[in-house]
């Protein structure tokens, strides 16, 4: 408030407060009851100082701006190549982004490698990789040993062909659903049909599982009693169940990964088919196909990569028996569903039990990765190069 005092009074500042009271009051400043004198002359003193600081502050923020004007001015000369700076700069942020992408996977095998080595000091690996029992229950020290009681066999089965199943359904539907929407729908229905396809990719897995044990698995159960007219012989947790609905989850990614790769393809070798008297079916299928086989390739293989890794709507829909069959009709599970199983339980963390998930994780990677070459092998065999 002492500021909205004139020159004048401020120079002949009163040192009581009964005497500066009644002068603030006079510019509309009230003062609280429990001010005392010796506060006045701190009061002077921090104006002066605020004083001081903002012509600091403004001085410094006019030397700042000269300077960096200065510098921009330098910078943007012929003489200081800002091209060459800002590509290096560009060129050190990509390579720093892709060393973490590196440093991360690297990390993560690592880590599972680790406790893998841990988890082959128990088990002997042959029983592991070789084994066709799964039961670690009755693995624990003074049961009659490990030996068998982590077999990879049956769960490994049951990844591969819930998994097949899926593609099954998915590659040839998706497909077809991207080549009608590539080269026979026109673009009203276009609009339509492939926002709604991407939207359905976007439901959650756990939807589909509950739509599969609820509505799905109970309906072919009670379906194959009736065609039996007895027992059924569909269960209702299956094979069948479990690739149907995950297949049904994945024609959505299939349909729009192909549909985008479909529509790459160049205009002018439809048109080069078409005008040397092909129909459009034989196009499709003699020059467009071929053409954007590398890229289907691609997206069979995500496909195949998401079947793989997919736990809800196995645990739901397939259940959790680690069964080693070839009929699609019982129930089966897969690598990923046992190690959510492992990893929730209530065991040490030092334990075979607990330190197989970390081995199943490993086996997943390995099984990922070759399935990565083996698709990359594939796509350049199979390439085709055009001008």
């Amino acid at each position: 408030g002492l500021r909205k005092l004139d020159a004048g009074t401020l120079a002949a500042m009163p040192a009581s407060f009964a005497e500066l009271q009644p002068l603030l009051a006079a510019t509309g400043v009230a003062l609280a009851s429990d001010t005392q004198d010796y506060m006045i002359p701190i009061a002077v003193e921090a104006n002066k100082v605020q004083d001081r600081l903002g012509l600091f502050g403004a001085i410094v923020i006019l030397v700042s701006s000269i300077a960096g004007a200065f510098y921009a001015l330098r910078q943007i000369e012929p003489r200081a190549r800002a091209r060459n700076n800002v590509e290096r700069l560009m060129l050190w942020g990509l390579l720093a982004a892709s060393t973490i992408a590196i440093l991360t996977t690297i990390g993560i095998v690592l880590s599972m490698l680790f406790q893998t080595i841990t988890f082959f000091e128990s088990v002997s690996p042959m029983s592991f990789f070789f084994g066709t029992v799964w039961d670690p229950r009755f693995a624990a020290a003074g049961s009659g040993g490990s030996q068998g009681q982590f077999g990879l066999i049956p769960l490994l089965a049951g990844t591969l062909y819930i998994a097949a199943v899926a593609l099954l359904v998915a590659v040839p539907v998706g497909l077809m659903s991207a080549v009608y929407m590539a080269e026979y729908a026109t673009p009203k229905v276009r609009s339509v049909v492939k926002p709604a396809l991407e939207l359905l990719a976007g439901i959650p897995t756990i939807v589909y599982g509950i739509f599969a044990v609820v509505t799905l698995g109970p309906f072919l159960r009670d379906l194959s009693a009736a065609l039996t007219g007895g027992s059924p012989f569909i269960q209702g947790q299956s094979i069948f169940t479990a690739g149907l609905v995950m297949g049904v989850m994945l024609i959505p990614v299939v349909s729009s990964l192909s549909d985008d790769i479909i529509t790459a393809v160049p205009r002018a070798m439809r048109d080069g088919s078409l005008g040397l008297g092909a129909t459009r079916s034989e196009t499709i299928k003699r020059v467009i196909l071929p053409a954007a086989l590398p890229g289907i390739v691609g997206a069979i293989l995500l496909t195949a990569s998401r079947a793989i890794g997919e736990t809800m709507i196995v645990v739901l829909a397939a259940g959790v028996a680690a069964n080693l069959t070839i009929n699609p009709f019982e129930a089966m599970t897969t690598i990923t569903v046992k190690i959510v199983n492992q990893l929730t339980g209530d065991l040490e963390f030092n334990s075979p039990q607990t330190l197989v998930a970390f081995a199943l994780g490993l086996t997943l990677f390995a099984l990922t990765l070759v399935m990565n070459i083996v698709a990359l092998y594939i796509v350049r065999k199979y390439r085709e190069q055009y001008e």
